[in-house]
């Protein structure tokens, strides 16, 4: 006799329960579960759960709130909750989406953790992906964006420039490239002096790192992320509550990588470069100082003003080599000032482009994907701030004001062959747990730099 298989257990239906359709769904149900709900007070209230007996004693189906509308449009990563908050089993949704690939991709973001230090058992939640998904595609960015949170979740001790460095190297070879690297003494040799001098004084050697991927015919886009593995400040030491984060300060990095990692598993059809300068920001003999000045690749020569300001130093440097190949499409990211975050809190990552074309549509896009941004000004009057009276420009604004404009303005300075230049000040961090984004790691403006690109090159 051929051997019987059993198929699988049916999947739980959730079901969208919204202001407006409350009542006919509530009327839909079965008698007892009408009467459980009711029992309950089940209002649809955003993210809110409730667990319907079914006839055999276990889950029938499960309520799930989601506010004015079943579309999820007003926390579109509240799918994120289920992952947490239902108990082990297969789920499958049942009502309207605006956009089912949201949808799925909440819920896998909503199932992350970070188990390098700690075993956890599996939550055993599984969603079947929604109608209209495009699976494989949703699944992919959410491994993506799960990589780059493990590279920010990781502390300095096990990401040290050479781990970060060996990351890189890997998602090179997963996706079929080699990357080129230039180490320690030798990048005074290759010009990259601002690099050097940030890193030269800790024990783990700066570096930077550099591979190209896709079609040589096709636009050319350039990623360069911050690789700070770890910022103590330097001689401009940072006080302890400023230091406790700074594990982080490679954020930008990890969402280049994490953009990358999208765009490649998706197969974009772009000429992508990717650019990872890392440095640890540390305090030694050779420690650079206040006061010094140094020269960079562009020619440039910058006063330290404060050693505290050392991501976009090292951001001059790696923005000077992608700027000589005149890419198209220059990108970079960096947790780079407190100042950004003072205007405009954790959530919401200021970016710059003098491309009010090409800002609208980064600004449309973050919204699409839930990746959200807010542009602000490249105010040229504020240069004047960076003046420095020893050196063609100092790496910190005088008088305390517009700080992450003022970076900005500094990094501008370094492009002048790109044709569309964006920097993204992110924090690379989620200090509170929200629905599909978990406390801890998050590579900031990833997915809405990758959604943008993959629309713009026809693929959306």
């Amino acid at each position: 006799m051929p051997k019987q298989t059993s198929s699988p257990a049916p999947s739980i239906p959730v079901l969208l329960a919204d202001d407006a359709n409350w009542s006919t769904l509530a009327a839909a149900l079965a008698a007892p579960a009408r009467a459980f709900a009711e029992a309950n007070g089940f209002q649809p209230k955003p993210g809110r759960l409730l667990m319907l007996p079914g006839s055999n004693g276990g889950i029938g189906s499960v309520l799930f709130g989601t506010g004015n509308d079943a579309g999820l449009r007003d926390v579109p990563f509240l799918t994120g909750k289920l992952a947490t908050d239902l108990p082990a089993g297969r789920y499958r949704l049942e009502g309207t989406l605006a956009s089912p690939d949201l949808a799925y991709l909440g819920f896998l973001l909503g199932g992350y953790r970070f188990t390098r230090y700690k075993t956890a058992e599996p939550r055993g939640v599984v969603l079947d992906p929604p109608a209209g998904a495009r699976a494989a595609d949703v699944e992919a960015i959410a491994a993506a964006v799960m990589a780059g949170r493990d590279l920010i979740n990781t502390p300095a001790n096990d990401l040290t420039t050479t781990d970060l460095a060996a990351a890189v190297h890997a998602l090179a070879k997963k996706h079929g490239v080699v990357a080129k690297e230039i180490i320690g003494d030798d990048l005074l040799k290759a010009n990259f002096p601002l690099i050097h001098a940030v890193g030269r004084a800790s024990a783990f050697p700066p570096r930077i790192i550099d591979f190209r991927w896709g079609d040589l015919e096709a636009p050319k886009v350039t990623l360069v992320g911050k690789g700070v593995v770890f910022d103590t400040g330097g001689l401009n030491l940072k006080p302890d509550a400023s230091m406790l984060l700074m594990k982080k300060d490679m954020g930008g990095a990890a969402a280049a990588l994490t953009a990358a990692n999208i765009l490649m598993s998706l197969k974009a059809r772009i000429n992508l470069r990717v650019i990872i300068p890392i440095v640890e920001n540390s305090v030694a003999g050779a420690a650079f100082r206040p006061g010094d000045i140094y020269p960079s690749r562009k020619g440039i020569t910058v006063e330290i003003g404060n050693t505290d300001a050392e991501g976009r130093l090292i951001l001059a440097d790696a923005l000077a080599l992608a700027d000589e190949d005149k890419p198209e499409y220059l990108f970079d990211f960096a947790t780079l000032t407190g100042a950004a975050r003072v205007a405009l809190g954790p959530d919401l990552p200021p970016f710059f482009t003098e491309d009010d074309t090409l800002a609208t549509d980064i600004a449309r896009t973050g919204l699409t994907v839930s990746d959200p941004v807010w542009r602000l000004p490249l105010w040229k009057p504020y240069q004047a701030m960076l003046d420095s009276k020893s050196a063609e420009m100092n790496n910190v604004g005088s008088g305390g004001f517009a700080g992450s404009i003022t970076a900005a303005l500094f990094l501008r300075r370094f492009v002048t062959e790109a044709r569309h230049h964006i920097h993204f000040d992110i924090y690379g961090w989620v200090p509170s747990a929200k629905p599909g984004r978990p406390e801890g790691g998050d590579p900031q403006a990833a997915r809405l730099v990758a959604a943008l690109l993959l629309e713009k090159m026809g693929q959306d």
